[in-house]
C-alpha cells in the first residue's frame, strides 16, 4: 500500500467516520476502504461526504498504521478526544461481531494479497471479494468463513453453489486457523452433467 499520512477516524457507535471529506475520498482511494455516506455506488473517487469504516476494516487499517482511531467525548464546555490502540478496537469488535476473530483472519489474509474485500451480505456470505473493484470489475469471488471444528452440510454446499452459480460467482469456503493466522480456501467448481 502506498504510504500516506495518517488519517484521523472517529468510533461512533459500531463504525469509524472519516469527517475530513478530502482524507475520506484518499482512502476510498487506497483500497476501496469504507463507504461513503448518501453514495449508494461511487462512481468515482471524489465525493462531498464523510466515509463510514467497518471495524473489520478499520482494525486493519490501524494495523497498518494508515489511520488514527479516536473516540470523542462532550465534557463540560469542551470535546475530550482520546485515542483508541488496537487492542481497544479489537475488544470492541468482538462485542460487536461474533466470529470477528475468524473473520478478521480471513479479511486480513485476502487484503494482504491484494484483493478487494467488501461484506457479501446480500450473497448469504461473509465477503464479496473483487480482483480489481467495484465499478472496475464484478465480485468472481464469494467467501463463506468456517472454523475449523464447524461442520459443512451437503445443503450448505448445494445452497451456496445454486447462489454462486445464478450470480456468475466462484464460491469458496474459507478455514482460517487462529493460532498460525493462515487460512485454506476451499474453492467449488460447479459443471452440468
Amino acid at each position: 500500500m502506498a504510504s500516506i499520512e495518517k488519517i484521523d477516524t472517529e468510533l461512533v457507535e459500531n463504525k469509524l467516520v472519516v469527517w475530513n471529506t478530502e482524507k475520506g475520498c484518499e482512502l476510498y482511494k487506497l483500497g476501496f476502504f469504507g463507504k461513503p455516506v448518501g453514495v449508494s455506488k461511487p462512481k468515482s473517487f471524489n465525493f462531498n461526504s464523510p466515509l463510514i469504516i467497518d471495524l473489520i476494516e478499520g482494525l486493519y487499517l490501524l494495523e497498518k498504521q494508515i489511520i488514527r482511531v479516536y473516540t470523542s467525548k462532550q465534557s463540560s464546555a469542551r470535546v475530550v478526544t482520546r485515542p483508541i490502540g488496537t487492542r481497544k478496537l479489537k475488544n470492541h469488535a468482538r462485542k460487536v461481531y461474533d466470529r470477528f476473530d475468524l473473520n478478521y483472519v480471513v479479511y486480513k489474509n485476502l487484503r494482504d494479497h491484494n484483493y478487494i474485500v467488501l461484506p457479501g451480505i446480500k450473497f448469504g456470505c461473509e465477503y464479496a471479494v473483487y480482483e480489481r473493484g467495484p465499478g472496475i470489475d464484478h465480485a468472481p469471488y464469494l467467501i463463506s468463513v468456517k472454523g475449523s471444528e464447524e461442520e459443512i452440510t451437503s445443503t450448505d454446499i448445494v445452497r451456496a453453489g445454486r447462489l454462486a452459480t445464478s450470480v456468475k460467482k466462484r464460491f469458496i469456503i474459507a478455514i482460517p486457523d487462529l493460532n498460525t493466522k493462515k487460512v485454506e480456501y476451499l474453492i467449488f467448481n460447479w459443471f452440468r452433467a
